[in-house]
């Protein structure tokens, strides 16, 4: 799309952009309406199985038996059948969800949820500063969609010598990091040893779905929030944030 691009100077200029793509995306599981998530349409089978590890619907992608992906007028729908304990838990959860705003934490029994714990964290060694500092300069040539819109978010994993393995692009910054659950755990690629790096905002969210996923490491591009350093501190999970190029910061270290 042709726009004008205008400097501080004043000068005007002729500028082409893509934009990301954004869509409403329908997750479905066994045949009942979950949610509705504003998402990037790639990568939607990694992304149905790793919200649904992240819910809790299913443990592992042993418990996923089938996904199937629509465009619809609208939007997408992701249609995936589950088995295991997660049966009981998405009637819940649609049930439940009648009385949410979507905020997504309204009401006493969500309240009540937030403040379960969460699984402990495996053992695990001390990452390397180094293989972070390898792992962010690497990462942006693997990123497409944010080199073509600049507006897209990143989360991969490393491994411990700071090699990406796999790396998942959305506009949401929980899609993204659902989407690398879904890839690895399709995959059979555990996301410990190593870690995950994220371009995301480092929120209470971000660490549960790391924890969730599977992962013993979580590396963000920004500061946590004190709940996400609640959280990964009573998990058991090794934080660092405000990853730059030259510097990173060790919030909580779980190694052993």
């Amino acid at each position: 799309m042709s726009l004008i691009e205008v400097t501080a100077s004043g000068i005007r200029r002729a500028v082409t952009r893509d934009w990301v793509p954004e869509v409403p995306v329908a997750l479905e599981f066994n045949g009942l309406a979950y949610a509705v998530m504003m998402a990037t349409p790639r990568d939607l089978e990694d992304f149905a199985a790793g919200f649904a590890i992240a819910e809790g619907l299913a443990s592992s992608t042993m418990d996923i038996t089938d996904s199937a992906v629509a465009e619809v007028e609208h939007g997408w729908v992701v249609r995936t059948a589950l088995t295991g304990l997660g049966i009981d838990k998405l009637g819940e959860r649609v049930r439940t969800r009648i009385a949410e705003s979507s905020c997504g934490l309204c009401g006493i029994e969500n309240l009540e949820a937030l403040a379960r714990p969460l699984p402990p964290v495996a053992r695990h060694a001390a990452i390397a500063p180094a293989a972070i500092f390898t792992a962010l300069a690497a990462m942006s040539l693997q990123q497409p969609l944010g080199a073509q819109t600049d507006a897209a978010h990143a989360a991969a994993w490393v491994s411990s010598e700071g090699v990406i393995g796999c790396l998942r692009e959305d506009v949401g910054r929980h899609n993204a990091l659902d989407k690398l659950v879904g890839a690895t755990a399709r995959a059979g690629h555990p996301l410990s040893p190593g870690f995950v790096l994220s371009t995301a905002r480092c929120s209470y969210e971000i660490v549960e779905k790391a924890v969730r996923g599977g992962a013993t490491t979580l590396v963000c591009i920004s500061l946590p929030t004190s709940m996400a350093v609640a959280r990964a501190a009573a998990t058991g999970l090794s934080l660092w944030a405000l990853a730059r190029p030259d510097s990173v910061l060790l919030v909580n270290d779980a190694s052993a």
